[in-house]
């Protein structure tokens, strides 16, 4: 059993790196769609153009939302699988620190977003 867990908290661990990467990779995405939609306003761009370029726009912000509540659902299981292993008496290893990493850095984004 412990060694399955160990597994799980590699695979939830892994799983919540993606998905903050993810998060991090659009969020970049909307702030260079921002300076684009605002470069084709001040040089007056076609009106077809700069709506296109706001749907796009629009299409990254959405996925900003949806991004943090997989990461916040991966959380939880990353969560559940280290208590899970504390509980085995298995506090310690590398796929352990790994995990307790990567919630720092997973709840530090979630308490510097939401302030």
């Amino acid at each position: 059993m412990a060694s399955s867990s160990l597994r799980n908290a590699k695979i939830k661990t892994n799983s919540c790196k993606r998905i903050l990467k993810e998060l991090r990779s659009y969020e970049k995405e909307v702030e260079i769609e921002v300076a684009k939609t605002a470069e084709m306003k001040d040089k007056g761009a076609d009106p077809y153009d700069l709506k296109q370029q706001e749907n796009v726009l629009a299409e990254s912000r959405m996925m900003i939302p949806d991004c943090r509540k997989r990461l916040e659902a991966a959380l939880a299981d990353l969560k559940a699988i280290l208590a899970e292993l504390e509980e085995s008496d298995q506090k310690e290893g590398p796929e352990i620190a790994d995990a307790r990493n990567t919630i720092a850095e997973v709840e530090q984004l979630f308490q510097t977003t939401d302030a």
